[in-house]
C-alpha cells in the first residue's frame, strides 16, 4: 500500500514564502500532492502595507491577499491548523489538533512572529503589527487625540509612529534604547537625519531608554522607562524584533539557534528532502562572504522558494541540486511620513565605510556602504528621485566569488 500512495510535499507555513513555495515546486516539475499547512486562517497576504496604507486607512484588508498561480489550483491548503511538532526521519508532521500528516519533501516557511516584552503592568492597549488580526486591533485603537508610545525605532515602529501621525495622535513617542532610530540598518549619518525629518513632522523621541514596565490597572495608561519615569499613552505599539517560529522542529538535530540553518541550497540539516525559505531561513549568501543569516526581507521569500524548490524537487525525482550558487540581492523599502527608504543589498555589511553617492542628506539622497572598498549596499532616502537613483547604484553591485567552505 505505501508503494501506491500518492507522493506529497507539505509546506509548513502559509504566508508568502508557503504560497511562493507551491508555486516554485510546480515551475521545478513536481507534479505530485502539495499541502499547505498554516496557522492563520487567512490565505496568503501581503504584509508590508499593514503598518502603513492599512493603518491609515488608505488601503482594505481585502486589498491584502496574494493571488496564487493557476498551477497551484490543486494544491491543498490546511488554514488555522498550526504544526506542533515533527519528525524528520520518519517524515510526519503533528498538527496542533493532534491530526499526523505524512511528506515525502517538507519546506519550513513558518516565519517569525512579534517580539513582545515580559514586563509586569497590564496588557490590554498593548499591540504588535504582524498579522491581519494585529492590525485589525490596532486600526480600532488609533485615532486623532489618542496617545501613542512605540517602544522599538526600527522600521515597523518608525512606520507606525509615522503613520498614527497621519492620523492625529495628540502625541506620538517613541521609545528605544540605541541613540538614535534606525541606526542598526542604516548607520549613523542616515539614521541621524531620519531622527530630523520625523521630530520634523511631530514625532517625540525617548532614546536611549529602555522599558522595565507598563502602568495601569485593567488597561495601559503608561510605560514606565527605566529611569523611572512614566510616559503616559493610551496605545502601546511593541515593535521589538521578531522571533523565528521553530519550536515545532526541535529535538531533530537541527541548528534552530537563529532560525533554521542551512546550506546553500537551503536544505536543514543535511537532510535533502528538507528545505527552509523565508524569514525562517539562515543561509550563506554566495554574494557576499557566506555566513549564514536570516534575512527579514520582501524579496527574499520568493527567492529562497525558488532555489529551495528547485533543489527538493531535484531530490524528489532522484537527481541533484543546480549548482547555481544562491546569490539574492536583498531589497526593501519603507514608507514613512512623505518620504521612502529603499534599499539594495547588504548594508549592515558595509558600516565602517558609509559615502554619501548623490544628493545632499537633508534632501534627496543615496548612501553607499562599502566593505574593501567594494559596494555592498545602497540606501536611497527621500521622494521618487532619490529610488530611481538607488536603482542605479544596484547595478554596481556585483556577485561576489562563490565562498569555498
Amino acid at each position: 500500500m505505501s508503494g501506491t500512495r500518492t507522493r506529497r510535499v507539505v509546506v509548513a507555513g502559509a504566508s508568502m514564502g508557503g504560497l511562493r513555495s507551491a508555486e516554485q515546486l510546480r515551475a521545478a516539475g513536481w507534479t505530485g500532492a502539495i499541502t499547505v499547512v498554516g496557522a492563520e486562517p487567512h490565505m496568503p497576504y501581503n504584509r508590508p502595507p499593514l503598518s502603513k496604507e492599512i493603518l491609515a486607512g488608505k488601503a482594505s484588508f481585502d486589498s491584502l491577499a496574494l493571488t496564487p498561480k493557476t498551477s497551484t489550483a490543486d494544491v491543498e491548503w490546511r488554514l488555522g491548523a498550526a504544526v506542533a511538532s515533527a519528525d524528520l526521519n520518519r517524515r510526519r508532521l503533528v498538527l496542533d489538533d493532534g491530526e499526523e500528516v505524512a511528506f515525502d519533501g517538507l519546506v519550513a516557511a513558518t516565519g517569525v512572529r512579534a517580539r513582545r516584552l515580559h514586563c509586569p503592568g497590564p496588557t490590554v492597549g498593548r499591540h504588535t503589527v504582524r498579522t491581519v488580526d494585529d492590525a485589525r486591533a490596532l486600526v480600532d485603537a488609533l485615532g486623532p487625540g489618542s496617545r501613542v508610545a512605540v517602544v522599538g525605532a526600527g522600521f515597523i515602529g518608525c512606520e507606525v509612529a509615522a503613520t498614527a501621525v497621519g492620523l492625529g495622535a495628540a502625541r506620538v513617542t517613541v521609545v528605544d534604547p540605541e541613540p538614535l532610530p534606525m541606526l542598526r540598518p542604516l548607520g549613523e549619518p542616515l539614521a541621524r537625519e531620519l531622527l530630523r525629518r520625523h521630530a520634523e513632522r511631530g514625532v517625540r523621541f525617548a532614546l536611549g531608554h529602555g522599558v522595565t514596565g507598563f502602568a495601569g490597572a485593567d488597561r495601559v495608561t503608561g510605560v514606565v522607562l527605566g529611569d523611572g519615569t512614566t510616559l503616559s499613552a493610551d496605545v502601546v505599539v511593541e515593535a521589538v524584533g521578531s522571533v523565528p517560529n521553530t519550536d515545532w522542529l526541535d529535538g531533530n538535530g537541527l541548528d534552530l539557534a537563529d532560525g533554521v540553518l542551512t546550506d546553500r541550497h537551503l536544505r536543514a540539516g543535511g537532510l535533502a528532502h528538507v528545505v527552509a525559505v523565508g524569514d525562517v531561513a539562515r543561509f550563506p549568501n554566495a554574494r557576499y562572504d557566506g555566513v549564514p543569516r536570516r534575512v527579514e526581507h520582501w524579496s527574499i521569500p520568493t527567492d529562497t522558494a525558488r532555489h529551495a524548490a528547485r533543489a527538493l524537487a531535484a531530490h524528489l525525482a532522484g537527481g541533484a541540486p543546480d549548482p547555481t550558487p544562491f546569490a539574492p540581492l536583498p531589497t526593501f523599502w519603507s514608507d514613512q511620513h512623505d518620504f521612502r527608504l529603499q534599499s539594495f543589498g547588504a548594508p549592515a555589511l558595509g558600516m565602517a565605510d558609509i559615502r554619501v553617492l548623490e544628493g545632499d542628506l537633508t534632501g534627496d539622497t543615496v548612501v553607499g556602504y562599502h566593505d574593501g572598498g567594494t559596494l555592498v549596499g545602497v540606501v536611497a532616502l527621500g521622494g521618487p528621485a532619490a529610488a530611481g537613483a538607488a536603482a542605479r547604484h544596484r547595478a554596481q553591485l556585483v556577485r561576489q566569488p562563490l565562498p569555498t567552505a
